[in-house]
């Protein structure tokens, strides 16, 4: 956890920010701006990359993934340059939170996977790129998103106490339990082998 330097008034504002930022949905804009439909009646209704992908469109999809990655890294950077390393990670925690309760969208948004990578490759580029790594092997053997997702989260957070001082800990910690609650679906398709692989259009 970095040392909190940042005064309450200076935190809560990038929190704020944060949250606004994290909750525009690339997904949505790019889905009507391409006019592949409304994200909602398609394949599982999410918001992310994955579901985009379901459109049969791939552009599209990459450009979702970027655009949600960057809406964690922008943060991060802003912050840090404006502000400090508390106040990056706390926006940081309140993006991902905006992806995945946007309030113009019901509070029901994406599952956070690629605006959680934006933000561990930007807090520390070197265990963004061991995410990245676990995440590929992983989707490559199994061909499962959400299987890469929740073993990337559950050992990130264990490969950063080992190797680093302990700065990213907390927050890695805190998005692997989102990511596992926002996931839980999943988990119980997983289980049961129904869970939809990558590149599928239709979603179970």
């Amino acid at each position: 956890m970095p040392e909190i330097t940042s005064t309450y008034a200076v935190l809560a504002r990038w929190a704020v920010i944060g949250y606004l930022i994290g909750a525009v949905s690339g997904g949505m804009i790019l889905a009507r701006a391409m006019n592949l439909g409304n994200l909602r009646e398609i394949g599982s209704g999410n918001i992310g990359a994955t579901n985009v992908l379901r459109t049969g469109n791939k552009k599209a999809a990459a450009l979702t993934l970027l655009f949600d990655s960057a809406k964690g890294a922008i943060v991060v950077l802003a912050a840090r340059q404006l502000a400090a390393e508390d106040a990056a990670q706390l926006g940081a925690l309140m993006a991902f939170l905006g992806h995945c309760f946007p309030l113009w969208l019901g509070f029901k948004g994406g599952k956070g996977v690629a605006t959680y990578f934006g933000i561990i490759l930007t807090i520390n580029w070197q265990i963004g790129l061991i995410a990245c790594a676990i995440w590929l092997v992983v989707a490559g053997i199994s061909r499962y998103s959400s299987m890469a997702a929740l073993v990337t989260a559950g050992w990130l957070p264990l490969i950063i106490g080992f190797i680093t001082t302990g700065e990213m800990f907390v927050i890695s910690a805190v998005l692997c339990f989102l990511i596992y609650a926002r996931h839980w679906g999943n988990i119980m398709r997983l289980r049961k082998g129904t869970e939809t692989q990558i590149g599928a259009k239709a979603d179970t």
